[in-house]
């Protein structure tokens, strides 16, 4: 990649530089992110697959509130994705 000369090159040519750049770096941010999520998803999908790795004579109420908080935590994102809850527009 050339780097613009600033001494030589028009001010709105090296704006619009910076700002392509800008945008470059944005889209690569959001798809390492998305990427970061991705992985969190497939990982709780297959803990869910397996039914959080507990065996149905070892359900108790404990396992319960676990489920219960990991489904709180999870509302609060889709409320937050969706635009729905305390999120609501």
């Amino acid at each position: 990649m050339t780097r613009l000369n600033p001494i030589t090159t028009p001010r709105h040519e090296l704006r619009a530089e910076k700002a392509r750049r800008n945008k470059e770096a944005a889209l690569n941010a959001f798809i390492g992110k998305k990427a970061e999520i991705d992985e969190m998803l497939a990982r709780l999908q297959a803990l869910s697959d397996d039914h959080f790795s507990c065996a149905p004579d070892e359900v108790g109420w404990a396992m319960v509130g676990t489920l219960e908080h990991y489904a709180s935590l999870l509302k609060r994102i889709t409320d937050s994705a969706f635009g729905e809850g305390e999120h609501a527009r």
